[in-house]
């Protein structure tokens, strides 16, 4: 009998992980209206912020009528990165993360700039879906209010969309983002500069349109203080304290007077007595028509500001991920939970797989960091379609990880997740990679070959230690070889990897298997 022993994985990832913790980080927001980069030092676990840079590069507003960004839009953004690009050199990548939101998400053409942005920073840039934008945004405000024990709403009013996240201490709760934003508020309501009652009333309106969809659970799950962290709430405070209407914070009572107030001045170019810049003056009656449905739908009485948003959230997450603390492994765990996935065999499959990673990663180039991770992560899921059905559950698998809200993952690393539980088991045809964009290809299809030998060599489910197997891979060509008379004992095995052969090879890959 050949020797069985369980096996265990441990969370961490191995794939060119520093030895000592970087001690400068820096975070990139490319958001809808600005563009934002921090650059901090750790210290001693600590984040202590070195530079802020921002230029309102309105990226929202830069969308033509069928959702492309247009090549002057581009520029802007760019030249903008370019300036940001510079501060960036010499860092290591584990330190850098760099981030799109609403407007990137909805452009057609996002991955076009994508490429020409990641040429420019020299870093990769990822789009966050609207939970994971609030979640990072809760992640920076947390850190930088006092440890209290109490439920906070937070909100932040970005160029494309608002977050609302209801969470205590570190952790959300809640999580939500609406599709109204002040660039595309201001574009709709008040695109001549013009506050009039009809118009900033039509803002509301549809603001409280939107927040039906969270009304009744948010106020339902309560909380005991509310935090603004946008730059359009920051200026909503400070026209509050301007006027004298409030200290500086912002209740029921101060945004009711300040839309009388905005009303009755007519232009946004009057907004400079109060003190409101001149590159946020046009937005400004929008963003305060959303911060005034929201206080009216979530009968918010007082909300303070807060300093941190979303690129402190990405700080704090690079810490995480440094620290081993990723938020990414316990979203792994949870849907582990909640589909009763077999970990003891998606383990088994992951230390196949990674057996196999190491052997080829330098021949097929596949040594990052984020190549073991989508492998390994893959492996432990790879059967969570079965919680809904074992016929072609590893389609079912693939729905779920490519459109639930996953913390910690952006859309591009969840579609690549996805693949590789498309791609693990029966035809291997090009509807695996299907949305995928062509040069990403060979590398998911590598990947995808080794999730599919790792799960042939464990389907005995007996958690058996993987065999003493060398590979060697070539361009679309890999090359197996079993210890002497391993082959002979398992019959099934042969059959599947003889099977597997054939279907490799509709994709126009060899696969060749030695020690028979």
């Amino acid at each position: 009998m050949p020797h069985r022993t369980p096996i265990n994985v441990t969370a961490a990832s191995t794939a060119e992980k520093p030895e000592t913790s970087p001690d400068m980080l820096a975070a990139i927001d490319m958001g809808s209206n600005s563009f934002h980069m921090v650059v901090a030092r750790l210290v001693h676990g600590e984040i202590r912020t070195v530079e802020k840079m921002g230029e309102k590069v309105q990226l929202g507003a830069g969308l033509d009528q069928c959702n492309r960004l247009t090549e002057e839009t581009q520029q802007r953004a760019l030249e903008c990165l370019s300036r940001f690009a510079q501060r960036l050199q010499g860092m290591p990548p584990e330190a850098v993360q760099i981030v799109g939101t609403n407007a990137l998400r909805v452009a057609r053409n996002a991955h076009d700039f994508i490429a020409r942005a990641e040429e420019v920073l020299g870093y990769p840039v990822e789009i966050i879906a609207g939970r994971e934008e609030a979640r990072l945004i809760y992640l920076g405000v947390s850190h930088t209010l006092s440890d209290d024990s109490g439920r906070r709403l937070v909100i932040d009013i970005g160029g494309g969309s608002t977050e609302f996240i209801i969470g205590q201490r570190f952790e959300p709760q809640e999580l939500e983002s609406l599709h109204m934003g002040c660039v595309s508020f201001r574009n709709r309501y008040f695109p001549d500069g013009k506050i009039t009652r009809r118009q900033m009333d039509k803002a509301i309106t549809h603001a409280e349109q939107e927040l039906l969809n969270i009304r009744q659970h948010y106020r339902s799950v309560g909380w005991q203080s509310a935090v603004g962290s946008s730059g359009s709430i920051k200026a909503i405070a400070n026209v509050l304290a301007t006027l004298k209407i409030t200290d500086g914070s912002i209740n029921r009572d101060g945004m009711e007077e300040l839309r009388k107030r905005l009303v009755s001045m007519g232009k946004v170019e009057k907004l400079a007595e109060l003190g409101v810049r001149e590159d946020r003056q046009s937005i400004f009656p929008a963003g305060f028509a959303i911060l005034m449905a929201a206080f009216r739908s979530l009968d918010i009485q007082t909300m303070t500001f807060a300093d941190g948003a979303l690129r402190e959230g990405l700080l704090y997450d690079i810490v995480g991920r440094i620290q081993h603390e990723d938020v990414r492994e316990r979203t792994i765990a949870a849907l582990q939970e909640r589909y009763h996935v077999d970990q003891a065999h998606g383990a088994a499959v992951e230390k196949t797989a990674i057996a196999a990673w190491e052997q080829v990663a330098g021949q097929w180039g596949l040594r990052t960091a984020a190549d073991e991770d989508v492998l390994r992560w893959a492996c432990r899921l790879h059967e969570i379609g079965l919680t809904i059905s074992h016929s072609q559950y590893h389609k079912h698998g693939a729905y779920l990880l490519r459109y639930s809200d996953l913390p910690g993952f952006s859309q591009p690393f969840q579609k690549d997740l996805a693949t590789l539980v498309r791609g693990h088991r029966r035809k291997f045809s090009a509807a695996v990679f299907e949305g995928i964009e062509p040069e990403d290809k060979p590398r998911l299809t590598y990947l995808c070959v080794l999730v599919r030998l790792a799960v042939l060599i464990q389907h005995p489910r007996n958690l058996e230690e993987p065999p003493a197997f060398t590979l060697h891979g070539h361009d679309n060509r890999l090359v197996i070889e079993f210890p002497e008379g391993w082959l002979d004992n398992r019959p099934l095995t042969l059959a599947d990897l003889e099977n597997e052969r054939d279907y490799l090879a509709r994709q126009d890959f060899t696969l060749e298997i030695l020690g028979r």
